[in-house]
């Protein structure tokens, strides 16, 4: 059964809530953006004979309540928090995606004693953005190459400002087609992520990327990896266009973490493969 709830923060932001699945493991799962909504439809039907799947939207984005944030990890964690609490957990399995992945990581380092498990899908480690965001640029350019009508669009939408809701959107597929591997399809996988459409909270994404780039690569962010005594899986697709190498230093710094690497699977993983992912997840949570 799936059940639409609303969680009320501390601080009265209204968040988007949703529950479903029959498994007893409860499962919070962390989209990613900053500033999109859960698209996790697919992994919450894949994974929900597993777990119960608790999926949110993040203040400010999709469905829940319109703020002017703050817009901070701290803040952040604290609403992640606010879902756990509001769903009676006393610990849950975190997974997350992408930027959702460094969020599910640093609840984890604030609240060691409230995760059971970490899964960490897509994330691009803690090392520097030097590290991985040149390659990424290039990569992205590359994959969007394929179709040179589509890399040509992309560019003339970049560099469009003040785009309305509908330029937004196609912005937002063309971006997104360069996530998938299959040049066939990129564009139908990114079409469905932006259906429903609710619009960039550009506000959010730019002061959560800005922090997270003072964060990463920081003496004390190793240090708290080092410490963080919890179980962990990272999840990478091999195709991701991201240089998985950025994700080693998050590896090498968890003393208990395994790691599973998709050899066709894009940024989003279940998307290529979703057996592959359902039987690393599962086995993550113990249940493989």
């Amino acid at each position: 059964m799936t059940k639409t709830e609303t969680v009320t923060t501390e601080d009265g932001v209204r968040l988007w809530a949703q529950r479903s699945g029959r498994g007893t493991t409860p499962l919070v799962l962390c989209h990613g953006g900053p500033g999109l909504w859960d698209m996790f439809d697919d992994v919450a039907a894949l994974l929900g004979d597993l777990a119960t799947v608790i999926r949110w939207d993040q203040r400010g984005c999709g469905r829940s309540q319109p703020c002017d944030g703050p817009w901070t990890v701290e803040r952040f964690v604290a609403d992640l928090d606010a879902v756990r609490r509001h769903f009676g957990l006393d610990r849950t399995a975190l997974l997350g995606h992408s930027w959702g992945a460094q969020l599910a990581l640093h609840h984890a380092l604030a609240h060691p004693d409230r995760v059971g498990t970490l899964i960490y899908v897509s994330g691009t480690g803690i090392g520097p953005d030097t590290d991985w965001h040149g390659a990424y640029k290039e990569n992205q350019s590359a994959r969007l190459g394929e179709r040179p009508e589509r890399l040509a669009r992309w560019r003339e939408l970049t560099e469009t400002p003040g785009r309305d809701q509908a330029q937004e959107r196609e912005w937002a597929v063309l971006h997104w087609s360069a996530e998938f591997p299959d040049a066939d399809r990129s564009t139908e996988h990114a079409e469905r992520m932006a259906d429903p459409w609710f619009g960039i909270n550009a506000a959010c994404n730019k002061q959560l990327n800005a922090e997270a780039r003072k964060v990463c690569g920081t003496p004390g962010l190793y240090a708290a990896c080092e410490a963080l005594d919890v179980p962990a899986l990272i999840v990478d697709g091999a195709r991701d266009i991201r240089p998985r190498s950025a994700v080693d230093s998050l590896e090498r710094a968890l003393p208990r973490v395994t790691r599973v690497v998709l050899p066709e699977a894009g940024h989003l993983p279940w998307v290529e493969d979703p057996r592959g992912f359902r039987e690393a997840v599962a086995a993550g949570l113990g249940l493989g």
